[in-house]
């Protein structure tokens, strides 16, 4: 029991690591662009149209690195998620497989947040500048981000969060149960194969629903965009599967308690 027992601290750090890098996430795509964190070098009169963006090497060569680092995770999380590097992992690290991807993956996106370059002088695609908007449009987006944020988290909890961490699998490892996988429907796991991000539509609103969409941001939410897109799969039998299930969860909250039925 010794050698599982060990297991335990590595599949908390790594939740920790991926807890961590979630609020950091929120606050690269929300609190950031929102509030103004970013200074505007020259003030908005000194943005570049688009045709001059093309010709400056002090906007390419930041997008350049941007677009680098978001290659860099998207590789990272594309690649350790297929089935042959899942079958090496879990033949070196066993039931830590889903515990080191997702550290490799909170590890990914912290080097994209930490050395992202903003580019304040570059074109912007709309920004709400006069008034009433420049009011009213950033305290919209900031009720649609909360919203969004809310609903992802939701998601998550309703989607086994401590199974997507990896926490589960080690505690039923521990615990001699197998693996949590096996005791899920084949409908279930062809689901869970087409949805690899339950929670894209909420994601695209953090992404695209800002006052100020300037270049890098632009960079962001398409190649993001185009990444959650490619990653669903989801056909007509994934469907079905999903309304049966919602059916499922609305019939079971309607029924009334024992203590109401007596």
């Amino acid at each position: 029991m010794a050698p599982a027992l060990l297991l335990v601290p590595a599949a908390l750090a790594s939740f920790i690591l991926a807890f961590g890098t979630g609020v950091e996430f929120v606050r690269f795509t929300s609190l950031r662009p929102l509030l103004g964190g970013i200074s505007e070098s020259g003030g908005p009169d000194a943005r570049q149209g688009w045709l001059a963006a093309l010709q400056d090497q002090s906007i390419l060569v930041p997008l350049a690195w941007d677009l680098g680092l978001l290659l860099l995770f998207v590789g990272q999380h594309s690649l350790m998620a297929t089935e042959t590097v899942k079958s090496w992992m879990f033949r070196y690290f066993g039931v830590l497989q889903r515990s080191l991807y997702v550290a490799c993956t909170a590890l990914a996106l912290q080097l994209v947040m930490r050395y992202w370059e903003p580019v304040p002088r570059g074109p912007v695609l709309w920004e709400a500048r006069a008034e009433p908007w420049a009011t009213w449009v950033p305290l919209l987006c900031f009720v649609l981000h909360v919203i969004s944020w809310l609903l992802i988290f939701s998601i998550l909890l309703v989607f086994d969060y401590a199974e997507l961490m990896g926490l589960k699998q080690v505690y039923y490892h521990v615990l001699g149960l197998g693996e949590p996988l096996a005791l899920k429907s084949p409908r279930a796991l062809r689901l869970f194969s087409h949805l690899r991000h339950p929670v894209c539509v909420e994601l695209l609103t953090v992404l695209w629903v800002v006052p100020t969409l300037g270049t890098d941001r632009l960079l962001l939410a398409l190649l993001l965009t185009l990444y959650l897109g490619l990653a669903h799969g989801l056909d007509q039998q994934d469907l079905r599967y999903l309304r049966a299930q919602l059916q499922r969860k609305l019939h079971l909250l309607s029924r009334p308690q024992d203590g109401e039925a007596e």
